[in-house]
């Protein structure tokens, strides 16, 4: 083989080793930026869903299911008992006092699911000994009371039990007498690479909310509006104004003859001067958030 042969052979193999070696370099970059850009992509894409009055899933970006106030059959959930029937994850199941339209189908959901029931001790003590809710799925783990915070499945969830004015028992309807159930209460939620939530419960307006926030921020308030029962629009604006969430979604309205309405809602918001925007969701429709 001529001297030019051989130089015209290394040149080839120098340029294929070449390739070879940027294929390699890019095929590594791919690899190891994959959980890195997966990780990016998760971030700001929890799921929540509304199913009427104050029931919500929240789907955490690694996958954790949570649902408040599980009364997933209400009237303004025709899909209800489908949506039950469908449903093959919940982690935590969040309830915030003992009324009916609150733990609604909390029992069975935790029957199908394992779920955990994140409550007061005094209401998930009444759950359980009440209700049926099964018993080794509360425990000292879960449970808490007013400024107390826990945090949930490996830090994905942290939880601050939150007061509320309002009242809390709990009846079956073999036995309408209601039992006791602690004091009503409500949620701050944050959820790791994802928003935080405040789920009012059923309550009125009080001065502490403007102390919420000392939790963390509020990305998601979820609020009563409802009024008879709870606070109505008026003063429910005045409790957004307070607590100076990023976003505020009406709940707990058009069930029961329930006269505020997110109409009401919306201008008693813009009288208030609140710069938070109103959300409206439509039930069982998801939204990334």
């Amino acid at each position: 083989m001529s001297n030019r042969s051989v130089w015209s052979w290394h040149q080839g193999d120098r340029r294929w080793l070449l390739s070879l070696l940027v294929l390699g370099v890019a095929v590594m970059v791919v690899i190891g930026l994959g959980p890195l850009a997966r990780s990016q992509a998760a971030v700001g894409r929890t799921e929540l869903i509304w199913y009427g009055q104050s029931a919500f899933k929240v789907t955490t970006p690694a996958g954790n299911v949570l649902i408040f106030d599980p009364w997933l059959k209400n009237p303004a959930n025709p899909q209800g008992q489908a949506v039950l029937d469908g449903l093959d994850r919940a982690d935590l199941l969040l309830v915030t006092h003992g009324h009916g339209d609150h733990v609604g189908d909390a029992v069975a959901i935790a029957q199908k699911t394992k779920a955990k029931l994140i409550a007061s001790y005094d209401l998930g003590n009444a759950m359980v000994a009440h209700l049926g809710y099964p018993k080794e799925q509360f425990g000292f783990e879960v449970t808490g009371n007013f400024s107390g915070k826990i945090s949930l499945l490996n830090g994905d969830v942290e939880v601050a039990f939150v007061p509320a004015v309002h009242s809390s028992a709990v009846a079956t309807d073999g036995n309408p007498q209601p039992f006791f159930a602690g004091n009503p209460g409500g949620f701050w939620v944050k959820i790791r690479n994802g928003p935080t939530f405040y789920h009012t419960g059923d309550t009125d307006l009080f001065g502490d909310m403007n102390l919420i926030s000392q939790f963390g921020p509020v990305d998601y308030m979820l609020a009563c509006i409802g009024g008879k029962f709870t606070m109505g629009p008026d003063r429910a604006a005045m409790a957004v104004k307070l607590v100076n969430p990023k976003v505020v979604v009406p709940m707990h309205f058009g069930l029961f003859s329930l006269p505020g309405t997110p109409e009401q809602f919306a201008a008693a918001l813009q009288a208030q001067s609140v710069s938070a925007p109103m959300k409206l969701m439509q039930v069982g429709v998801p939204e990334r958030i």
